[in-house]
């Protein structure tokens, strides 16, 4: 009889570890499903029309975010849109916080050092908004002293303005639409960001500002980053790029949003933003 009662424990012991083992298996699996559905968070700073910004009702709107949806879509999952200042984007990344940025970001050196970045998308060169009562008539003429010129922080413009404009005094704002005031109101001499911001706002403010456009300068190229060392998702950022620039994903973009510029653009003989080919 203690024979018998002996196995009939042991089986109910194992039985026991059987049904542990398979919830364990249950719950790992499920685990792993979750992670796959839950939702993308892709950080970018909604200043910058037409590429981020935000809509009438307040929603993330413009280039990025409808690039970020097509994503998504061919990936099968939610894209999640957080507004973060663009100084914040990159620590947003590093610890976590986000999976992916992408906020007219141009590929650094000193920010591939700190997050991946994927194949460039687009172009970005620089040009000069100046007010029309000033006597800018090139980049030269900035990179004097008693020139003041407004940029944005951590900008390609603010850094390019700490390389090559040394003479002028730096206003150094957070944000584009102040820049363009400063400008527009005479308060500086100039504001430098990139050739496609400068067109809009010059054609925004005609009759106090001027654009004026810097040669022989390098293409700086704009990339989507997300956490280093996360190359399954950037394989699949940078397999999506392609496919989509295959299939006018990015003339699509132009055409809905960009289509007066891309029109002069194309009339000035400038290279065109998603153009990577010349």
């Amino acid at each position: 009889m203690k024979g018998n009662t002996k196995k009939k424990e042991m089986k109910k012991i194992i039985c026991l570890i059987l049904i542990v083992l398979f919830m364990l298996t249950i719950a790992g699996c499920g685990g792993s499903q979750d992670e796959e559905t839950e939702p993308l968070v892709v950080a970018m700073e909604l200043a910058y029309p037409p590429f981020e910004t935000k809509d009438d009702a307040g929603n993330p709107a413009g280039v990025s975010v409808d690039l970020m949806k097509d994503f998504g879509e061919y990936i099968g999952r939610e894209i999640k849109i957080e507004n973060i200042s663009f100084d914040g984007l990159i620590p947003s990344l590093q610890t976590g916080t986000v999976d992916i940025v992408i906020s007219s970001m141009t590929i650094r050196e000193d920010r591939s050092e700190l997050v991946d970045f994927s194949d460039p998308y687009a172009n970005a060169m620089l040009a000069v908004l100046a007010n029309s009562e000033s006597d800018i008539a090139s980049v030269e003429d900035l990179n004097q002293p008693g020139r003041k010129l407004a940029v944005k922080t951590g900008s390609t413009g603010h850094l390019y303005a700490q390389d090559y404009l040394t003479e002028a005094e730096l206003v150094v704002l957070s944000d584009e639409s102040a820049c363009v005031t400063e400008v527009a109101q005479g308060k500086v001499d100039g504001f430098i960001y990139d050739q496609l911001t400068i067109y809009r706002n010059w054609q925004n403010n005609l009759e106090t500002t001027t654009a004026i456009f810097i040669p022989f300068q390098d293409v700086e190229k704009w990339g989507i980053a997300v956490q280093k060392g996360n190359q399954q998702l950037l394989d699949q950022i940078n397999a999506f790029l392609a496919e989509y620039r295959e299939n006018g994903g990015f003339d699509a973009l132009t055409e809905k949003y960009l289509s007066k510029e891309k029109e002069a653009f194309d009339e000035l003989g400038f290279q065109w933003f998603f153009d990577l080919q010349q």
